[in-house]
């Protein structure tokens, strides 16, 4: 009697255990952070992004933002949970169709349990349901959401998504993007890529963009306001797409006079750099108080204030050369700021040369010349500055000094060829200086590593300026500084 009571419920339990994969026990969350020691708590492990379908509503008169976000993936892990970087309120998440269960922890991490775990290298579409007021989230004590008279921005570094759409948060995971948004009718949405279409109804325009080349998430890029938009394309043939606040006031000719010429400037920059590795290019200025810009892929940010002086092209130069440096060629790590600064802060040194302002070795001298040994400048290493660090004007100007460095090195024909070629070497993906400097060795011919140790990594003023020719006293300044000076806090938030 007990034996018949017992042995079906033995003979179930041996059933069950069989019917679990023997690899159930390696079912594991995936990590609140994707490894980078910059930013533990960024990006998030256990998964590969393709592409996010953001399809958003936003009204301008009280910050409110609902959004749907689909987020094709993949995992890279026998997964039973994963995070997804977001501050905004979340009403439902579906995995694969399902509903799944969420939590929010840690200062913006949103944690998603699937209903049934995840096996590697399984293709996942996340759905995620919200919404919310950005302007009233923070973490860490900061916000990037940036209100404007009549509608608002999102566009920061390291991070921005957060308050907009959910997301696996480091350029080390790029993907696609479709982003549809509906505005009250006479606003205007712009974003990243180019305009698919535009349509109303109800009193409602819906704008939807596309960037169709992998992109990271800090540099997707959304603005919500009433804007003038000016279309064109270059003599290279790229489309060009601007918009300006219709209320910047005193600056308003100044940053047009700026920031149209991006077509020209984009053909320019394709003479050192190679093909333009985008669909369109150009830029917006809305009418915020920040005092930077940034090199939101396809469509740059500017502030107002970058063009207080006057139209100041070198800014310009200088976010656009990031669209090879920094966005099609990402970085890995954040440690490796330098390929993205030190090199548009170079293209802001052959702009110079090229408008009869000053050559690139006389603005290394100036620079070079300008600080003194016992100056900090020279204690922060471009090749890894450290996250109190990655902004630091040493990052850009002594980044600057190092590709000159490498130029006088190894010539000019191999100099050139390594600026033009990085960039289609490692077209839409990732890489870090210690790539670079490889990829230079393997071009010029030559050993590096001593050149990149002493003017990346050693917190010293170099003893001699043999790389970068020694003067006996302050250079005359170059008449370009004061403009490339104006932009030493293009990144300065």
């Amino acid at each position: 009697m007990h034996r018949r009571i017992f042995a079906p419920g033995a003979l179930a339990a041996a059933s069950l255990l069989l019917a679990i994969p023997a690899s159930a026990a390696s079912y594991t969350p995936g990590t609140p952070g994707i490894g980078d020691p910059y930013y533990p708590n960024y990006g998030n492990g256990g998964y590969d992004v393709s592409h996010y379908d953001l399809r958003l509503r936003y009204q301008p008169a009280t910050d409110e933002l609902d959004g749907t976000a689909t987020i094709l993936a993949r995992t890279t892990q026998d997964l039973s949970r994963f995070d997804l970087d977001f501050l905004l309120d979340v009403s439902e998440v579906r995995v694969n169709g399902v509903k799944a269960a969420f939590a929010e922890s840690g200062e913006h991490e949103l944690e998603v349990t699937p209903k049934t775990p995840l096996a590697k290298g399984t293709a996942i579409t996340v759905v995620v349901r919200y919404s919310g007021v950005p302007s009233t989230k923070t973490a860490y004590g900061f916000s990037t959401w940036h209100r404007t008279p009549d509608g608002a921005v999102a566009a920061d570094e390291p991070e921005a998504a957060w308050w907009w759409y959910p997301s696996n948060d480091h350029p080390l995971d790029k993907a696609t993007y479709d982003v549809s948004v509906a505005v009250p009718d006479g606003t205007q949405a712009i974003s990243n890529g180019t305009l698919q279409s535009t349509s109303s109804k109800l009193g409602w325009t819906r704008y939807t963009w596309r960037q169709n080349k992998p992109q990271a998430t800090y540099l997707t890029t959304l603005a919500v306001g009433r804007l003038d938009i000016t279309t064109s394309t270059s003599e290279g043939g790229v489309p060009v797409v601007n918009a300006y606040s219709k209320d910047l006031g005193d600056n308003d000719g100044a940053a047009r006079a700026g920031v149209e010429r991006t077509g020209e400037i984009v053909d320019w920059l394709s003479g050192y750099l190679g093909p333009y590795p985008f669909g369109s290019a150009g830029g917006y200025v809305p009418n915020t108080t920040t005092g930077y810009a940034l090199e939101t892929q396809t469509r740059v940010y500017y502030s107002p204030r970058q063009f207080a002086n006057g139209s100041n092209t070198s800014v310009v130069v200088h976010e656009l050369a990031h669209q090879w440096y920094g966005d099609s060629v990402s970085l890995k790590g954040w440690k490796d700021i330098w390929i993205n600064e030190g090199f548009a802060r170079y293209a802001q040194w052959l702009w110079s040369e090229h408008e009869g302002e000053g050559t690139a070795q006389e603005l290394a001298d100036y620079v070079y010349a300008s600080h003194p040994a016992d100056d900090a400048f020279w204690t922060v290493a471009p090749g890894d500055p450290g996250p109190d660090n990655q902004f630091d004007i040493a990052v850009y100007d002594r980044g600057a000094l190092a590709v000159q460095a490498l130029r006088n090195e190894i010539g000019d024909d191999a100099f050139f060829a390594v600026l033009k070629g990085w960039p289609q070497e490692h077209a839409y993906a990732n890489a870090s200086v210690a790539d670079f400097q490889r990829y230079a060795e393997r071009v010029s011919g030559k050993p590096l590593a001593a050149l990149f140790d002493t003017w990346l990594f050693q917190p010293v003023k170099p003893a001699s300026a043999a790389a970068v020719a020694e003067a006996a006293s302050v250079p005359v300044q170059p008449t370009s500084w004061k403009k490339i000076e104006a932009t030493n806090d293009v990144h300065g938030h």
